[in-house]
């Protein structure tokens, strides 16, 4: 019997959209991850129960890229929400030295040097839960629905969540197609993200691209035309698979030997400078998932090339 921690709509203000130094949109999965973790951490510190968070999935029902286009501007700015730190030179020229001047009144020029991308998300998560008991679950779902709000979601804030419940899936059971209808109607209307890490390899070993070129290679969209009977040309927009196929950051390679670094903020634990990881993800309808562990997401770790990642099964 499995069991797992559903928390549905889970509506977030100002998640980190910069999932890479490189993309921008949906946050890293290694963010939902840490999260995950960290709620783990916070219900061992109860004292409650002493279970453990494997894997989880996530359902995306709305997200909201903060960005602006003008009417003349040909590319996507970011909002960002720190003020900018130039001010008009004559308006502050009126003040004596040393008064105090409040900065908000300041007619302010240029922009800010710090862009922060953010969005707000509606999810759902489905999070396998070990070492729980079925007389511990009362206790988790009271404890769960409170630890939600005091937490951080993607550097996001929690404006709002629905009933946490505890799902149960054999996968042994004669109900086990049944059990599993019910958990991804659950998750619906929604996408789940899945990992498309197959694309990419098929790309560079093919195509002999590298990594970033191959990623590049299902993202663009193609305009071709077409000529029809009467000789009118109509133009069509599609990509090299048919599908959502997003970018996102999975992970991290290390770059360094692992040591001491002074003033690290764990003394205890060894130390390494890391890069992020970036492959193709795929956004999917729930009914579209033939088995529980395609859509669920776990740690991976490989000590010979220094990967930590996260890692789907389903492809």
């Amino acid at each position: 019997m499995r069991r797992f921690l559903f928390i549905p709509n889970l509506q977030i203000h100002n998640a980190n959209a910069l999932s890479s130094p490189i993309s921008i949109g949906f946050p890293a999965m290694t963010a939902w991850m840490g999260a995950m973790h960290a709620l783990q951490r916070k219900i061992q510190t109860l004292g409650q129960c002493t279970l453990s968070l494997k894997s989880l999935a996530i359902s995306c029902h709305s997200a909201e890229l903060q960005t602006y286009k003008g009417d003349s501007d040909f590319e996507y700015s970011i909002i960002i929400k720190k003020t900018p730190l130039i001010f008009d030179k004559k308006y502050t020229s009126k003040y004596p030295k040393g008064m105090f001047r409040n900065m908000y009144d300041a007619p302010l020029t240029g922009d800010g040097f710090i862009e922060e991308a953010r969005c707000h998300l509606d999810v759902s998560l489905l999070i396998e839960c070990e070492s729980l008991e079925g007389d511990q679950e009362a206790l988790l779902l009271a404890a769960i629905q409170s630890l939600v709000h005091t937490m951080k979601w993607a550097s996001g804030d929690v404006l709002a969540v629905g009933s946490c419940q505890i799902l149960h899936y054999d996968p042994d059971a004669d109900g086990a197609t049944a059990d599993l209808r019910k958990i991804r109607n659950r998750l619906m209307p929604g996408h789940v993200l899945i990992e498309r890490r197959d694309l990419v390899q098929q790309a560079m070993q093919e195509q002999q691209l590298d990594a970033l070129d191959a990623v590049l290679a299902y993202l663009k969209v193609q305009h071709r035309p077409e000529r029809d009977d009467n000789g009118q040309i109509t133009w069509t927009a599609q990509r090299q698979v048919p599908g959502w196929l997003v970018p996102i950051a999975v992970g991290f390679q290390g770059i360094s030997d692992l040591g001491l670094a002074k003033n690290q903020r764990d003394p205890h634990t060894p130390h390494r400078f890391a890069e992020a990881i970036l492959t193709l993800g795929q956004f999917v309808m729930p009914y579209r998932i033939d088995a529980i562990d395609d859509m669920l997401w776990h740690y991976q770790t490989t000590q010979e090339p220094d990967l930590y990642l996260c890692s789907n099964s389903s492809h």
